[in-house]
């Protein structure tokens, strides 16, 4: 494990360096739109394209299941061009557009006994607006996530101090604790959930998940303070930090049968989990990373300081009817 995890710190940085001089040189150009009009960025593909590359060198044989594919990057060349410029300042030499669709599709790979998953820009939308953001990867083994790094470009060191400077890595190994460094790899801290704090998170998209749901429930638990709103899995790093003692993503009701992609929460899972949180399903149950790149047989996600979780479940099960 110490290898993969050196292997993930290092890509992972460099992919954060990539999105962020995307972000800063960003142009209306660097977006197109798939099929589910999310969009996507340049800084997908080339964060993508960067951290499928070290996995597959260090890693022959692991299976990555990652976000995307360069199938809409190949229908566009003047995009390609751009995305394999900028993968080519991060490498030792300059290779072609093909070889860049190559290594992105390295994330084709399939659910098994063990594997990564790669969320490249988990808060796209965010990352458009040059707000929060988060380059998620995890490796997991017979369903257990073992290793998460989270990288977040643009959250501060602490979120409420004025002026705080910005750029965080979380790293979490199972049973060795949650990590926080900076975007040049410098360790910063330990970090620990906190019983202490009481305010929720949840996300800047009110589509996302059912917001009056939320509120509902932060009311019965007397949260009186307004709620963090932002992208991503950012909400896991504050949690695991102490900085809100509940992040909640219960099901929009326009789209019930909604589920969750495993890339979108392996990493922030085991973040918060061994900073010493709790994470589970609305309905208590742990998330279940074997059932495909959606956990079908999980519904909403609770992640909380773990003092907190079993009460916060028993309101959702006494407000929402939250099981199916």
């Amino acid at each position: 494990m110490p290898l993969k995890k050196q292997i993930a710190i290092d890509a992972v940085l460099k992919a954060m360096r990539l999105c962020e001089q995307v972000q800063a040189e960003m142009v209306s150009t660097d977006a197109i739109q798939k099929i589910d009009r999310s969009p996507v960025t340049v800084a997908d593909f080339g964060s993508q394209a960067l951290i499928c590359k070290a996995i597959g060198d260090a890693f022959p044989d692991n299976v990555v299941v990652a976000e995307e594919d360069a199938q809409a990057l190949k229908e566009n060349a003047a995009l390609l061009s751009r995305v394999t410029s900028y993968v080519n300042s991060f490498t030792k030499e300059t290779v072609s557009a093909d070889t860049v669709c190559e290594w992105i599709d390295r994330g084709s790979g399939d659910v098994g006994k063990f594997f990564w998953t790669l969320d490249p820009i988990d808060g796209t939308k965010g990352f458009l607006r040059r707000d929060q953001y988060a380059i998620a990867l995890a490796y997991i083994i017979d369903g257990i996530v073992q290793l998460g790094v989270l990288g977040c470009p643009n959250l501060a060191y602490r979120l409420d101090a004025m002026d705080a400077e910005r750029g965080c890595l979380f790293v979490a190994v199972r049973g060795e604790g949650t990590q926080l460094y900076t975007t040049a790899g410098d360790f910063l801290e330990q970090v620990y959930i906190s019983e202490e704090t009481h305010r929720f998170a949840e996300s800047f998209e009110s589509s996302h998940g059912d917001s009056d749901a939320h509120s509902k429930i932060a009311e019965v638990l007397g949260i009186t303070e307004s709620p963090v709103r932002m992208d991503s899995q950012v909400k896991y790093g504050i949690v695991s930090r102490g900085e809100a003692s509940l992040y909640i993503r219960l099901p929009n009701p326009a789209f019930p049968d909604y589920r969750e992609c495993i890339w979108d929460h392996a990493a922030g899972m085991i973040v918060v989990q061994e900073a010493g949180g709790t994470v589970t399903d609305a309905n208590g149950a742990p998330l279940n990373f074997l059932a495909g790149k959606r956990m079908r047989e999980n519904r909403g996600i609770v992640a909380t300081n773990g003092k907190l979780h079993q009460h916060v479940l028993k309101v959702i099960s006494s407000q929402l009817s939250v099981v199916g």
